[in-house]
Protein backbone atom coordinates (compact mmCIF):
# COMPACT_ATOMS: atom_id res chain seq x y z
CA UNK A 1 0.00 0.00 0.00
CA UNK A 2 3.10 2.34 0.69
CA UNK A 3 4.28 1.93 -2.82
CA UNK A 4 0.90 3.53 -3.99
CA UNK A 5 0.61 6.39 -1.96
CA UNK A 6 0.69 9.59 -3.90
CA UNK A 7 2.27 12.80 -2.71
CA UNK A 8 -1.25 14.12 -0.49
CA UNK A 9 -1.85 10.47 0.59
CA UNK A 10 -4.13 9.01 -2.14
CA UNK A 11 -3.07 6.37 -4.77
CA UNK A 12 -2.71 6.71 -8.27
CA UNK A 13 -6.23 4.85 -8.98
CA UNK A 14 -8.28 7.69 -6.88
CA UNK A 15 -5.92 10.45 -7.95
CA UNK A 16 -6.93 9.20 -11.78
CA UNK A 17 -11.10 10.01 -11.21
CA UNK A 18 -10.27 13.39 -9.05
CA UNK A 19 -11.25 16.40 -10.79
CA UNK A 20 -9.36 19.19 -8.82
CA UNK A 21 -5.88 20.77 -10.36
CA UNK A 22 -2.71 20.69 -8.35
CA UNK A 23 -0.69 23.47 -7.98
CA UNK A 24 -2.78 25.71 -11.13
CA UNK A 25 -0.75 28.56 -11.06
CA UNK A 26 2.95 26.93 -11.01
CA UNK A 27 4.95 25.07 -14.20
CA UNK A 28 1.38 26.12 -16.25
CA UNK A 29 3.49 25.98 -19.53
CA UNK A 30 5.12 22.76 -19.65
CA UNK A 31 2.17 20.90 -18.11
CA UNK A 32 -0.20 22.52 -21.20
CA UNK A 33 2.32 21.56 -23.55
CA UNK A 34 2.93 17.83 -21.81
CA UNK A 35 -0.78 17.40 -21.52
CA UNK A 36 -1.63 18.37 -25.69
CA UNK A 37 1.52 15.81 -26.33
CA UNK A 38 -0.88 13.26 -24.08
CA UNK A 39 -3.90 14.14 -26.00
CA UNK A 40 -2.01 14.36 -29.85
CA UNK A 41 -0.78 10.68 -28.94
CA UNK A 42 -4.63 9.69 -27.41
CA UNK A 43 -5.93 11.17 -30.91
CA UNK A 44 -3.67 9.18 -33.26
CA UNK A 45 -3.85 6.15 -31.57
CA UNK A 46 -7.88 6.17 -31.64
CA UNK A 47 -7.35 7.40 -35.40
CA UNK A 48 -4.74 4.56 -35.95
CA UNK A 49 -7.33 1.95 -34.05
CA UNK A 50 -10.22 3.39 -36.30
CA UNK A 51 -8.38 3.04 -39.61
CA UNK A 52 -5.76 0.33 -39.01
CA UNK A 53 -7.98 -2.49 -37.26
CA UNK A 54 -12.07 -1.19 -37.31
CA UNK A 55 -11.65 -0.45 -41.05
CA UNK A 56 -10.30 -3.51 -42.13
CA UNK A 57 -12.31 -6.02 -39.15
CA UNK A 58 -14.86 -8.13 -40.39
CA UNK A 59 -17.69 -8.08 -38.68
CA UNK A 60 -19.88 -10.78 -40.55
CA UNK A 61 -17.38 -13.18 -39.38
CA UNK A 62 -18.62 -12.59 -36.29
CA UNK A 63 -22.16 -11.36 -37.06
CA UNK A 64 -22.06 -7.99 -35.88
CA UNK A 65 -22.86 -6.52 -39.71
CA UNK A 66 -24.94 -3.60 -39.33
CA UNK A 67 -25.53 -1.63 -36.32
CA UNK A 68 -23.77 -3.39 -33.93
CA UNK A 69 -20.39 -3.34 -35.63
CA UNK A 70 -21.03 0.53 -36.28
CA UNK A 71 -21.36 0.74 -32.59
CA UNK A 72 -18.12 -1.16 -32.21
CA UNK A 73 -16.73 0.24 -35.38
CA UNK A 74 -17.11 4.02 -34.04
CA UNK A 75 -17.52 3.58 -30.27
CA UNK A 76 -14.61 1.60 -29.26
CA UNK A 77 -12.15 4.02 -30.42
CA UNK A 78 -13.84 7.11 -29.38
CA UNK A 79 -14.33 5.29 -26.26
CA UNK A 80 -10.50 4.83 -26.50
CA UNK A 81 -10.39 8.70 -27.55
CA UNK A 82 -12.26 10.06 -24.41
CA UNK A 83 -10.20 7.73 -22.40
CA UNK A 84 -7.18 9.25 -23.43
CA UNK A 85 -7.79 12.86 -23.30
CA UNK A 86 -8.71 12.45 -19.67
CA UNK A 87 -5.55 10.45 -19.04
CA UNK A 88 -3.66 13.12 -20.15
CA UNK A 89 -5.48 16.03 -18.29
CA UNK A 90 -5.24 13.66 -15.28
CA UNK A 91 -1.78 12.80 -15.78
CA UNK A 92 -0.47 16.20 -15.46
CA UNK A 93 -2.00 16.93 -12.16
CA UNK A 94 -0.69 13.76 -11.06
CA UNK A 95 0.83 15.27 -7.79
CA UNK A 96 3.99 12.97 -8.44
CA UNK A 97 4.27 13.83 -12.00
CA UNK A 98 2.93 17.80 -11.72
CA UNK A 99 5.95 18.23 -8.84
CA UNK A 100 8.25 17.08 -11.96
CA UNK A 101 7.10 19.12 -14.66
CA UNK A 102 6.79 22.31 -12.33
CA UNK A 103 10.51 21.72 -11.39
CA UNK A 104 11.18 21.39 -15.08
CA UNK A 105 9.90 24.47 -15.71
CA UNK A 106 11.84 26.10 -12.96
CA UNK A 107 15.17 24.72 -14.58
CA UNK A 108 14.25 25.68 -17.97
CA UNK A 109 13.75 29.74 -16.58
CA UNK A 110 17.24 29.46 -15.29
CA UNK A 111 18.90 28.50 -18.74
CA UNK A 112 21.16 31.03 -20.07
CA UNK A 113 19.64 30.55 -24.15
CA UNK A 114 21.80 31.69 -27.08
CA UNK A 115 21.56 34.62 -28.80
CA UNK A 116 20.77 34.59 -32.75
CA UNK A 117 24.52 35.05 -33.72
CA UNK A 118 26.00 32.75 -31.26
CA UNK A 119 23.47 29.94 -32.26
CA UNK A 120 23.88 30.45 -36.17
CA UNK A 121 27.98 30.58 -35.33
CA UNK A 122 27.38 27.51 -33.29
CA UNK A 123 25.24 25.83 -35.99
CA UNK A 124 27.26 26.19 -38.80
CA UNK A 125 30.63 24.83 -36.42
CA UNK A 126 28.30 21.36 -36.35
CA UNK A 127 27.20 21.40 -40.19
CA UNK A 128 30.59 21.30 -40.97
CA UNK A 129 31.55 19.19 -38.84
CA UNK A 130 29.59 16.83 -39.85
CA UNK A 131 30.37 17.25 -43.68
CA UNK A 132 34.10 17.05 -42.66
CA UNK A 133 33.22 13.98 -41.01
CA UNK A 134 31.31 12.12 -44.09
CA UNK A 135 33.89 13.09 -46.40
CA UNK A 136 36.84 11.50 -44.63
CA UNK A 137 34.68 8.46 -43.67
CA UNK A 138 33.79 8.49 -47.70
CA UNK A 139 37.59 8.37 -48.57
CA UNK A 140 38.37 6.12 -45.57
CA UNK A 141 35.71 3.63 -47.06
CA UNK A 142 37.15 4.24 -50.68
CA UNK A 143 40.85 3.33 -49.57
CA UNK A 144 40.01 0.32 -47.45
CA UNK A 145 37.29 -0.77 -50.59
CA UNK A 146 40.46 -0.40 -52.93
CA UNK A 147 42.99 -2.44 -50.40
CA UNK A 148 40.37 -5.19 -50.32
CA UNK A 149 39.49 -5.55 -53.67
CA UNK A 150 43.71 -5.06 -54.45
CA UNK A 151 43.95 -8.34 -51.92
CA UNK A 152 40.79 -10.18 -54.02
CA UNK A 153 39.20 -10.16 -50.22
CA UNK A 154 35.76 -8.69 -51.50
Amino acid sequence: MANEEAVGGRSFWSELFATEVYKASQGKLVRQITCLAIWMIALLGSWRLYEGFFKEFQFRQWGLAGASGDVLRYGFPFLALVAGLWFGYRMVNWPRFADFLISVEAELNKVTWPSRSELVRASMVVIFTIFFLALLLFFYDMLWQAIFSSLGIS
